[in-house]
């Protein structure tokens, strides 16, 4: 008898062996996360970085990105079912959720926009803003154009979209309009504003100094990773995998020149342009607990219902409970 369990011992052994030499791991198979980004976003810094160093295996998962033209594709191919997480932002999701939606949101940056100003622009303040023409990006109820408005009302008491000629238009389309000159100012998502100020261009303000103005008390995150709270409780592997993959990436870029300089063909930078760009980036990165951003955002969703009414946040009139996903 002893002998046939020292045999089956053996066997069994040689079997682990051979199955280790063709890659087959008797552990659970690492989960697949399927991400969901516009092709040309910055969240495809971080998730090539996650990839190029393996932070996904290493963490228990498979990175599967798919990439999509816009941003309304991406809501679709999340309602749809057909990725587990995509790129938005809070107040989205706030309003998904008052809709009966089980959407939830995880802070991935709060790198914003600014209002920038060529570097020899007379102008100093929004106070000089007065029959001026300025570009925004993202529409009449951009958020970060609505806290510009909500400040300029609650210092100056004037009204920024009644006093100047508004230019709306795609991010990139402005921001070449303000390096030929055809602007006196531009609000434009933060990492046009990089490659701005590398050029030349300076802050006249930044969404976040607005957002602080108006009574936030940092710097909330803009976007985060969203997913279902149905999914995250029926993948908790899934989803803490992948939460620990992207802030291992963040630790990496926050520390690592060469990996900028790595990333430099996908970002579509060098010099000067990839350092600011580096810089702005990591001031993004969320440093304060759940709790703190949930708190910020219950402050700015009350200034943005105000200003931007229910075109903006639909019927709810505060921040929707769970909103913050904080993995319970």
């Amino acid at each position: 008898m002893a002998r046939k369990f020292q045999r089956l011992f053996r066997f069994t052994f040689m079997l682990l062996l051979l199955l280790g030499s063709f890659g087959i791991s008797a552990s659970i198979a690492a989960e697949t996360v399927k991400v969901g980004v516009l092709k040309f976003g910055t969240v495809n810094w971080e998730l090539d970085t996650i990839k190029h160093h393996k932070l996904d295996e290493k963490n228990g998962v498979n990175l599967d990105v798919r990439f999509f033209a816009s941003e309304d594709a991406t809501n679709v191919a999340m309602m749809a079912g057909d990725v587990d997480i995509i790129v938005s932002d809070w107040l989205w999701v706030s309003r998904q959720r008052a809709s009966g939606e089980d959407l939830t949101f995880a802070p991935y940056s709060s790198s914003v926009g600014a209002l920038m100003v060529p570097g020899g622009s007379p102008l100093k303040s929004l106070a000089d803003l007065k029959d001026k023409k300025i570009g925004v990006a993202g529409g009449p109820l951009d958020k970060s154009w609505l806290l510009m408005q909500g400040l300029a009302k609650q210092q100056l008491s004037v009204d920024l979209a009644a006093q100047n000629e508004i230019i709306y238009g795609a991010p990139p389309l402005l921001a070449e309009k303000a390096q030929q000159g055809e602007l006196d100012a531009v609000l434009n998502f933060w990492n046009f504003c990089a490659r701005l100020e590398a050029n030349g261009f300076r802050r006249l303000i930044s969404t976040s100094d607005a957002a602080k103005a108006l009574g936030a008390s940092g710097t909330a995150s803009a976007i985060g990773y969203i997913f279902h709270d149905k999914w995250a409780t029926a993948n908790p592997q899934a989803i803490e995998g992948f939460i620990k993959a992207s802030g291992d990436a963040k630790a990496l870029l926050a520390r690592s020149d060469a990996d900028w300089q790595r990333l430099a063909p996908v970002i579509k930078a060098e010099g000067r342009e990839l350092e600011v760009l580096r810089d702005r980036y990591r001031e993004g990165i969320p440093k304060g607990g759940v709790a703190e951003e949930e708190a910020d955002a219950e402050k700015l969703y009350a200034v943005l219902a105000e200003l931007g009414g229910s075109r903006l946040v639909g019927p709810a009139k505060t921040l929707a409970p769970g909103t913050f996903w904080r993995g319970d």
